[in-house]
């Protein structure tokens, strides 16, 4: 890879949000903050009603970069062995065989992540921390790539289970569709995709190693100047805001925020980090990692309202 310059690995993400935006009418800056978290390493948490598009987008995604896809549905009664397998007593062989569960694959769909109890929920936070699962005593690693698009719906609240905020924080990035930007185009493109789901049409661009490629050029190549770092660094800020409990800590918050600036940087065609970059990814990256008073919840003020604020507030170097 230290032969691929940012050039190639520009016009390989430029491509894969081509092909996506044949089919995907949205808006394409939350496509590209999407793709950025999956060139840095991370989950993804997309919250938004239902009926919007992100089944749709979460497979066409896995289709465009050519890794083995797995949905599971989240419910109520789902057991952990139901997503990372268990071991099964054959009588023929007269020994146990171990069942792997949907989990592995290269790119999971969690879908309504916030159905599933606890016990699902923690063995999830395994998986996507950890790279492994853990069946039964014996430890098992993951294929690579491995990624996690979860999705819940932040309207319809009974028969869920919130997010413990450690399975919150291993998510790089929460974010929200919104509506297509336009609806006529979209009705326009149904008529010619003769399906609901054109995902078969879909043209995979990348591979799973190249998207290892990828990932090792950003985090070889990518350069984060002390001023920016600094800048990064000042969003410790929050922390001490009366309103809030708990906030982005600096192992896990800011450097998901570092590496979601790196990986914009690329698709933008820079080996380097500009303090913009940070600026589109901050509240998406910041704002589900930050815990508020109970009294400043209950008066309808986000997360991300906290870091809107100062996003606004804090200088930016030059």
């Amino acid at each position: 890879m230290s032969k691929v310059g940012i050039d190639y690995v520009t016009e390989r993400i430029r491509a894969v949000i081509n092909e996506i935006t044949r089919y995907f009418v949205g808006d394409e800056e939350v496509l590209m903050k999407i793709l950025a978290s999956i060139i840095a390493g991370g989950h993804v948490l997309i919250e938004d009603v239902p009926g919007i598009g992100k089944t749709f987008l979460s497979k066409m995604l896995a289709k465009v970069l050519g890794l083995r896809f797995s949905r599971i549905q989240f419910t109520p009664d789902l057991l952990p062995s139901d997503i990372i397998g268990t071991k099964v007593w054959r009588p023929d062989k007269g020994n146990f065989e171990l069942v792997l569960g949907p989990i592995f694959a290269n790119f999971v769909l969690a879908d309504e992540v916030n159905r599933a109890p606890p016990k699902v929920q923690s063995a999830l936070l395994e998986a996507m921390q950890e790279g492994q699962v853990t069946i039964e005593g014996e430890t098992i690693k993951l294929p690579q790539p491995f990624i996690v698009i979860a999705t819940q719906n932040p309207i319809e609240l009974e028969g869920t289970y919130p997010l413990p905020e450690a399975q919150l924080d291993r998510f790089m990035i929460r974010i929200k569709l919104g509506y297509p930007r336009d609806e006529v185009e979209l009705l326009r493109r149904r008529i010619s995709w003769r399906s609901n789901d054109p995902t078969p049409q879909v043209r995979a661009v990348l591979n799973g190693d190249e998207l290892l490629l990828i990932r090792d050029f950003v985090e070889s190549n990518v350069t984060v100047s002390d001023d920016v770092m600094k800048y990064i660094a000042s969003f410790n800020v929050i922390r001490r805001d009366p309103r809030v409990l708990a906030g982005p800590s600096p192992p896990r918050g800011l450097m998901a925020l570092m590496s979601m600036g790196r990986a914009m940087a690329v698709i933008d065609g820079r080996d380097y980090v500009i303090p913009d970059d940070i600026k589109r990814v901050v509240i998406e990256t910041l704002g589900h990692r930050i815990v508020l008073k109970p009294e400043v919840a209950l008066e309808g003020v986000s997360g991300e309202d906290i870091v809107r604020e100062y996003v606004e507030k804090i200088p930016i170097p030059k």
